[in-house]
């Protein structure tokens, strides 16, 4: 079933607290190969023990943003407003949810087009942007480094294409359009299964510990601020 949470602002307390111990579109390029196949690496551990003591602690480590997270927050805004007034009008959407694999899935989209679109806005260096028109946009095809995210995306909130917005302040903005393909999905499905199991797995271990008779003592969680 596909969950909508609109007032969410991305970022917020509430968003996090949404995205709580679910493995989401910006995750699923780490639990997948380049050759579609299921992740066995220290990065997909690690993102794996992060989902996993997320739903035992039902907490979120702040983390830190870097100027490159920060400038692309400003540069998603011009991006989106440029697109809504060139192409189409684009709605907010906090976050989205599927659970229809038995397990859930999230994505958190730059914006909603009508009933069947979605945007997606990378903020680019100069060189990026350059790399992106010569190498990409000609082909009218995007870096690979973005499809599994957009792919997720799609299979998340099962709409019919999401349109890439790659923007860099002083340059033409570029917007290449995905549809579904049913070979990526399919290996996305596979992948993504594959590490709930592992994840539930290593539930199973840690509860099993918690009930044994190992020297564990509770204790209390200082708050930290946010680091940004």
């Amino acid at each position: 079933m596909i969950t909508y949470y609109p007032g969410l602002e991305q970022g917020s307390i509430e968003w996090m607290d949404a995205r709580l111990g679910i493995l989401t579109a910006s995750q699923v390029k780490h639990v997948i190969t380049p050759t579609l196949k299921s992740a066995a690496n220290d990065k997909s551990k690690a993102i794996m023990w992060e989902l996993l003591s997320q739903r035992i602690t039902a907490h979120i480590e702040p983390s830190y943003w870097s100027d490159d997270m920060l400038r692309g927050i400003e540069d998603e805004i011009d991006a989106v407003s440029i697109y809504s007034k060139n192409y189409a009008q684009i709605d907010t959407m906090g976050f989205i949810t599927n659970d229809k694999w038995g397990f859930t899935l999230g994505y958190s989209p730059d914006g909603l087009v009508g009933d069947n679109g979605l945007v997606e806005c990378k903020s680019r260096n100069q060189k990026l942007q350059t790399k992106t028109i010569v190498d990409y946009v000609s082909n009218d095809t995007i870096d690979p480094d973005f499809m599994i995210q957009c792919q997720t995306g799609l299979l998340v909130s099962e709409r019919e294409w999401i349109d890439l917005i790659s923007y860099c302040s002083g340059m033409p903005m570029a917007t290449v359009r995905v549809y579904p393909d049913a070979t990526i999905q399919a290996a996305i499905i596979v992948a993504a299964s594959e590490f709930e199991k592992q994840l539930q797995e290593a539930m199973g271990k840690y509860n099993k510990v918690l009930s044994s008779s190992a020297r564990l003592i509770a204790t209390e969680r200082k708050i930290e601020e946010e680091m940004r």
